[in-house]
């Protein structure tokens, strides 16, 4: 909550109020701010304090978080936000489409596995009755570990 100090309004926030506008815990703001996806500095009494802004890029960055977005690749797209501002609503659609190709990607690998699920897992070892149907005779096995049928990239 803002406080007026001196008959103004302060843009200065608490790591406190920070966590309860946005709805995360104080910790999750110092990891953000770990990982250079927020800011703050330190006041006289050497506490945090964040700029109203964050609240956006919190918002942002837990949208893209949901959306199984990896946090580098969050700070990147933040990074390259001119002198690194809060993303506006522009900045959100040019995000978001630029991750689009891969939450598609993310849906279709999904889809394959639950169509897939009831049958075989994918990882050549024969031990299903459909296995020597999908992988006759552990060829699969010759490509390398791991599940070879279910994520082909």
């Amino acid at each position: 909550m803002r406080k007026p100090i001196s008959g103004k309004i302060s843009t200065e926030l608490t790591v406190g109020q920070v966590a309860a506008r946005a709805g995360v815990a104080v910790s999750t703001l110092h990891f953000y701010e770990s990982k250079g996806l927020i800011k703050s500095w330190r006041n006289q009494g050497n506490q945090r304090r964040y700029a109203r802004e964050v609240l956006r890029r919190v918002a942002v960055i837990r949208v893209a978080q949901r959306t199984g977005i990896a946090l580098a690749q969050i700070r990147e797209a933040l990074e390259a936000l001119p002198d690194g501002r809060t993303p506006t609503t522009e900045d959100w659609m040019k995000l978001s489409a630029n991750w689009r190709g891969e939450l598609n990607d993310r849906i279709d690998r999904l889809m394959r596995l639950r169509d897939q699920l009831d049958g075989c897992i994918g990882c050549g070892c024969l031990s299903l009755a459909d296995c020597p149907l999908r992988n006759p005779w552990d060829k699969l096995s010759r490509q390398g570990t791991g599940p070879r049928l279910l994520d082909p990239d």
